[in-house]
């Protein structure tokens, strides 16, 4: 038997996970790498491979379609991921030799199906590599919304939905962003160092490292690095964050000594923010509706040195008797289509339909109507989400308003960093992972009003 390449043959096995049993790519990848000792060379081309056939994949599927007589339904899930495999490299990956894309999937084609199999990915990859396949993509004119949907592999609802909402000009931007591999931005742990010190003692350990666009105290670690073996991480200087996620504590602007509640807090990113932001003082209770994702909580907050989380489990679409009307701050990171991070989590894609808006707003409407009793007057409540849908985000917003005169929006930009807010309207900011470089994200800031 002819021996397989080691990166390629994992990222096959991952994509099977992924793509026959419903896996998550983070989630597929890191129990990959939890199981087997890889240097971090084939880490690397392994994580490339996974997120760049999970990404391309309508692209991938037309292109080898056009190229074989076989409908790619009939063919076994290993034929079918091998051909994702080789093809991606083929059109996307300047770096591998088209003979070693084709060649490597022969081998895989050997090892997982028969010598027919083996036959047919050598026929449709050479007629690829040989410029089989390129008149895929419908004429512009005729069909803006499937040209952009298979120009950038998305599902052609989004294409749509994107295109009617901000234009077609910026959908294709917000697309191509979302093909974006995201930078690794961190958050300095200012409890025990700054972002200046933070970048000083990452080069310690030689990891190249600049600070963040917007946020005083975030990082962008430019090295390849397994952030969990870092001693930096390891000692709590740090906390893996992306800039937009940092908002909405930003925008709550927690105080020492207030009692803040984390609605839905897990992993606790969010919550270990405000604690910083609150200098370890007051109370932050953590609630979320999964014991298990409440351990996060608890672990990141144990790591980072912080001791004023309380997790509580607790579905926050029910009111809680003993919460009314006695928190300073509630922060509301509500659950959402997600397709703002769609560039981190490319799942995403083809996870979602548009059917399923309307059930995750529901929840949001619930979710709001709930913790906003928590809020004392004279109080201040976040709704944030990491998505670009109106829907979900400034029409939760105007609907709960229209429907609650004990609260207004306050203006968000005196809590945003200067480079953001520029672009608040009101009480409410959303960014754009095309305009801003970060991820999309929705901030709202609301505040109660005093009797």
């Amino acid at each position: 038997m002819m021996k397989c390449d080691i990166a390629r043959e994992a990222a096959l096995k991952i994509l099977y996970e992924i793509n026959e049993k419903g896996a998550y790519s983070n989630i597929a990848l890191n129990k990959h790498f939890s199981f087997h000792d890889l240097s971090g060379r084939d880490r690397a081309f392994i994580t490339e491979l996974v997120y760049g056939v999970v990404r391309w994949k309508l692209t991938l599927d037309r292109t080898i379609a056009a190229c074989s007589d076989i409908k790619m339904e009939k063919l076994s899930p290993w034929i079918r991921n091998i051909l994702r495999l080789g093809t991606y490299q083929l059109l996307y990956l300047d770096k591998v030799p088209p003979s070693a894309a084709v060649n490597e999937s022969v081998t895989l084609a050997r090892r997982y199906g028969h010598g027919a199999s083996a036959g047919y990915v050598n026929a449709v990859l050479r007629n690829i590599a040989g410029g089989g396949g390129k008149d895929i993509v419908p004429d512009r004119a005729a069909d803006p919304a499937g040209y952009l949907s298979v120009r950038y592999s998305y599902p052609k609802w989004m294409a749509v939905k994107f295109t009617e909402l901000f234009g077609e000009e910026f959908a294709e931007g917000l697309l191509e962003a979302g093909n974006g591999v995201p930078e690794l931005t961190v958050r300095a742990n200012t409890l025990r160092t700054s972002a200046k010190g933070l970048i000083e003692a990452l080069g310690k350990d030689g990891v190249e490292a600049l600070p963040g666009k917007y946020a005083e105290e975030a990082v962008i670690i430019k090295s390849q690095v397994s952030v969990a073996e870092l001693e930096a991480f390891r000692n709590g200087l740090f906390q893996v964050q992306d800039e937009a996620s940092m908002l909405p504590a930003l925008a709550l602007a927690p105080q020492p000594g207030e009692k803040v509640l984390d609605a839905c807090s897990a992993p606790g990113g969010k919550a270990t923010h405000m604690a910083q932001l609150m200098q370890n003082r007051g109370l932050i209770t953590a609630m979320d509706i999964h014991d298990h994702k409440l351990r996060l909580v608890e672990e990141a907050a144990a790591r980072l040195g912080i001791n004023i989380i309380r997790t509580e489990l607790h579905d926050a679409a029910v009111p809680v008797p003993g919460h009314e009307g006695t928190y300073d701050r509630v922060l509301l990171d509500a659950p959402c289509s997600g397709l703002g991070i769609i560039r981190r989590k490319p799942d995403i894609k083809w996870a979602k339909e548009s059917r399923d808006i309307g059930s995750i707003t529901a929840l949001q409407r619930r979710l709001m109507d709930s913790v906003s009793k928590a809020v004392r007057p004279g109080g201040v409540l976040v709704y944030s989400t990491c998505t670009l849908l109106p829907e979900e985000n400034e029409c939760i917003v105007r609907d709960f308003l229209d429907g609650n005169d004990e609260f207004y929006e306050d203006d968000i930009a005196p809590f945003l960093p200067p480079g953001l807010a520029k672009h608040a309207n009101g009480g409410m900011l959303q960014v754009f992972p095309n305009r801003d470089g970060i991820d999309g994200f929705f901030i709202a800031r609301l505040a109660r009003k005093v009797r």
